[in-house]
This record gives structure tokens, sequence and C-alpha cells, in this order.
């Protein structure tokens, strides 16, 4: 396919799987527009064993009975933790204090806490065989399913971690997109295309304009839109999104991001795409 440069637009666990969007090429210009939105998992917490980690990985900290709780009160306490909440990081974590990965200041017996921070939750049990509930989790992005598990077993007053976690949603792709890498690997180069999701159809959500030669002619030299030629697509006036539009030449290729700018019917370019 002639890959010069690939990115990926938010980190699994190692011990994690599901949806991990890459973008290739040119694309990796629009993935900041992945990197903020919702993420949807669905995840396994272990009743009774926390961890350094508070996942399955790490080294066992504490052990305790865990009680025959009722539906009633394990959905009780899962509500504790839907809406907005302040979640603390956990210690071991990709996140940087002065430059150095948590994980790594952790493991060399430095710990650093950084403060908590606000996510949006949502949450359902899908299946309970205790010590082990199966639930889906609807989150922002910067939620640590980990962190949320080890919160919920302590609420419980028996510890807790995460012991599987699955990836089913991201930047509005689901697992029936998606293709494992054993998969990749089977398919012959002349077919790879085939899995690669255009530019232009990776961001559904992002108001359309559709351009005429002209107006990618003003594109490529970057000119100065006129707002006609935006308002005949979009009400520039009730911007979607951020304020972005996405232009589409005739053959239905990406061609620009846009986006309104604070002062009157002016829009400035957020990236152009040959």
């Amino acid at each position: 396919m002639g890959v010069a440069k690939v990115g990926h637009t938010g980190t699994l666990d190692p011990f994690a799987t599901g949806v991990l969007l890459c973008c290739l090429n040119q694309a990796t210009r629009i993935a900041r527009f992945f990197l903020h939105g919702t993420k949807r998992y669905t995840a396994l917490l272990r009743l009774g064993i926390a961890t350094d980690t508070q996942d399955g990985t790490g080294q066992v900290i504490a052990r305790h009975a865990v009680s025959d709780f009722s539906e009633e009160c394990l959905m009780s306490v899962f509500r504790r933790f839907e809406g907005c909440q302040m979640q603390r990081p956990p210690v071991y974590a990709a996140l940087k204090h002065e430059g150095t990965p948590l994980y790594k200041l952790a493991r060399r017996g430095t710990p650093v806490q950084k403060p908590a921070r606000q996510v949006t939750l949502a949450l359902r049990i899908v299946e309970t065989a205790l010590p082990d509930i199966r639930f889906e989790v609807c989150c922002s992005a910067g939620t640590y399913v980990r962190a949320l598990c080890a919160d919920i077993g302590e609420a419980l007053g028996c510890g807790g971690h995460l012991a599987e976690l699955r990836r089913t949603g991201c930047g509005g792709f689901t697992l029936d997109a998606a293709i494992s890498l054993e998969a990749l690997k089977r398919t012959a180069p002349e077919d790879v295309r085939s899995e690669v999701v255009p530019m232009a159809d990776a961001l559904p959500d992002m108001p359309l304009i559709r351009a005429d030669g002209a107006m990618v002619q003003h594109l490529m030299h970057g000119k100065p839109l006129p707002a006609e030629w935006i308002q005949r697509d979009i009400d520039a006036n009730e911007p979607v999104g951020g304020g972005y539009f996405k232009v589409v030449d005739e053959q239905g290729r990406l061609r620009a991001v846009l986006q309104a700018a604070d002062e009157g019917a002016k829009y400035n370019y957020c990236c152009v795409f040959n």
C-alpha cells in the first residue's frame, strides 16, 4: 500500500483487546479528532484481590473475603460511579511526571500520584458470578477502567482489580468494523486497501462541504474561502462538533478540514490534503 507513516489514537493496556484506531500516511493528521471521543469497553472486575497495578499483571497487595452481595447492592454501588466523577489516575500509567512515565517511576519504587481529574461514566452490569462481575462502560477520554475497578472494589469493602478488558468502541468505530492482527497478516498486500476506511468516511459526524474544482484550487493554494461557498451546504452560523467542517471533492476524497473562526463568517484551515 505504500505506507510511510502510522499512528494510533489511544493506547490499550498490553493485556487488553479490542478496537485500536490506526491512521495511515496523511490520515495521521486527523488523529486528533478521535483522541477525545467517547470509548466503550467490556470489563471483568475480580473482587477480593487488590494489586499494585490495579489489574491482573501486578503484585497482589491485599486479599479479602467476598461477601454474597445481592444484585441490588452491586447495582447501588455501581450507580455511585455513574455520571461526572473525579478519578485518580493509577500510579502505573503512561502519564508522565517531569518527562518520565509514571509506571517507570513506580517500578523504581518512587510512585507519583497525579491529581484526580474529571471523567464521565455510564455503567451496566452484564453478568455476576462472584467474585467476578462483568460489566460494560461508556466513558470519556482519559478514563482508567483499572482505577474504576479498584474504586468499586474499595467501595464494596473487599478490594478488586481489572481481570479482563476489551475495547468495543472508539471514535465511532466498533468491533464489527475491526480486523485482527492475525487476519491482517493473512491478507494479501493487494487486498489490504479494502480494509482501510477512507478519511472522509472516518469522520461521519463532521458536517460536510462539497467542493467543486474552483474551491479545490483555493484549498490547494491556501486562499481565503468566500463564505457563500461554505453556506451552500451548511448553515455557517450553527457549526457542529467544535465548529469543524470536512471538505470533500467531487470524487468523495477528503481535501481539507476547516474550523469556523470566532469573528464573522470566516474559516481557518486545520489541514489540507493532496
